[in-house]
């Protein structure tokens, strides 16, 4: 069967499916996997997040064709980031939630299995639900690795081969105070007031370089706290991520020093960074992002390649070359075919 990449993505990409609710696209993947004629193999993942309601319905999807044992598997997850919106087109890119984060690649390597198979050399595919929030699905996937030696993983690197990837360190930081109220601040204890101290001390902090990597990096993403502005704060939260570049023990010993005990620490996500080999003939880059590969370990050595940039995932105007979409069904078949 003939598979255009390009139909294929955009198909995808209009089916929602941001993180916790991967259910409907999982179940047209399994199913298009099957009339593709793959064994497909349904993994669950269940809801571990307290504030989202667990529906049963997720899972990540195995597939490899009848009586192969794939030594070489093709990988990405299914799951985007909010807000969803659809797809169009025109004649140079695909638009759309999960175009090149990271349906387009999904595409490219259904594309590219389906041609290493009528060569004779059979690949094994892994879609995973969680990348975007805490590599649930990958920790799932993770129990059985089906005898997989190479994980080619999917993500936006404009085709070229990474060398390695950063890491991911989520910090939660809460902090505690007394109430009171504002005209007599001596009367309370705030906490928002804690907080903000302790993010200034962190973002003037020195957080590992590799010379190869780069720098790690820290972002505040979520603040919250308070009650009202006439009211001295009780509580407040602040959810950090730091981009690792080595061992992340070594960025939380900074933080607790940074931290001293004003607030409560949480680590509540923790990917490691990795470094992945080099391949002559292959334009190379470093991936600035963490990937679900630290959470894959038994599918064998990584490798990371796909279409896109990284630069508008995330983002209203996120879009694909349809010219990489295409390029990307020859490269991972290519490496793939390598490795084999």
């Amino acid at each position: 069967m003939l598979i255009d990449p390009i139909e294929l993505t955009r198909t995808l990409v209009d089916i929602e499916s941001t993180t916790y609710n991967e259910g409907v696209c999982g179940v047209f993947l399994a199913g298009y996997l099957a009339d593709l004629g793959y064994d497909v193999e349904r993994q669950p993942v269940r809801q571990t997040d307290p504030g989202v309601p667990d529906k049963g319905d997720r899972f990540n999807v195995y597939a490899r064709m009848p009586g192969t044992s794939p030594t070489v598997t093709l990988s990405t997850h299914f799951d985007t980031v909010p807000p969803y919106f659809g797809s169009s087109e025109d004649d140079i890119w695909v638009y759309g939630r999960g175009s090149c984060d990271a349906k387009g690649i999904l595409a490219s390597q259904v594309c590219a299995a389906e041609k290493l198979y009528a060569n004779g050399t059979p690949v094994g595919l892994l879609y995973v639900v969680g990348e975007e929030r805490d590599s649930a699905g990958a920790k799932v996937a993770n129990q059985d690795g089906h005898g997989s030696q190479f994980l080619i993983n999917g993500e936006p690197t404009e085709n070229r081969l990474a060398l390695a990837t950063k890491g991911a360190l989520r910090v939660v930081l809460t902090a505690s105070g007394k109430m009171a109220h504002s005209a007599y601040p001596e009367l309370g204890d705030s906490a928002t007031e804690k907080l903000i101290a302790v993010l200034h001390d962190l973002l003037a902090a020195e957080l590992p370089v590799d010379p190869e990597i780069g720098p790690s990096t820290l972002n505040v993403g979520l603040l919250s706290g308070g009650r009202a502005p006439n009211v001295i704060a009780d509580a407040a939260e602040a959810q950090v991520l730091i981009r690792t570049v080595g061992d992340s023990g070594a960025v939380k010993e900074i933080v607790d020093r940074v931290v001293g005990g004003r607030c409560a620490v949480n680590y509540s996500l923790d990917l490691a960074a990795i470094r992945m080999k080099r391949i002559d003939g292959w334009e190379t880059m470093i991936a600035k992002y963490a990937t679900d590969i630290s959470s894959l370990t038994a599918w064998g050595e990584p490798l990371l390649l796909g279409p896109g940039t990284i630069h508008v995932a995330h983002t209203e105007a996120e879009k694909v070359l349809k010219s990489e979409l295409r390029d990307a069904v020859d490269r991972y078949a290519e490496l793939a075919a390598s490795l084999m």
